[in-house]
């Protein structure tokens, strides 16, 4: 699977999340369900194809830890930041995003709404 490199670019002092890339429906809608743990180094990008509000919803259902979740616009500008806990049901961006980041929840106050990021390819980690 592809990973990418998250850089904050507002703030040096973050270190940059590696992240898998999930552009797929079936990868999107598994996110970080069934998973029991979640190490602070382990983290989530769901791709999707434009900005959208309902398109880059996530759902908690399933998911065992709570979640520091970053939703990102096609600019590359932090547009939404919260801490998504467990079972809750449907999470929402205050506005439209492509991408969303799911990452520890220690990670939570790494972004914050306006902040610019960049997004890089960095290879495969199988």
């Amino acid at each position: 699977m592809q990973r990418v490199l998250v850089r904050n670019l507002s703030r040096d002092s973050v270190q940059p999340v590696a992240a898998r890339y999930c552009g797929s429906f079936t990868c999107r809608l598994r996110g970080m369900t069934f998973r029991r743990s979640l190490a602070a180094q382990d983290a989530l990008l769901l791709v999707q194809a434009s900005d959208s509000r309902l398109e880059s919803s996530i759902h908690m259902l399933g998911v065992l830890v709570d979640l520091a979740v970053v939703w990102i616009n096609s600019t590359n500008e932090v547009v939404d930041v919260r801490l998504a806990y467990r079972w809750r049901s449907v999470y929402l961006p205050q506005r439209p995003a492509r991408y969303v980041l799911e990452m520890h929840a220690e990670r939570l106050d790494d972004f914050r709404v306006g902040d610019r990021v960049s997004i890089e390819e960095v290879g495969a980690d199988y």
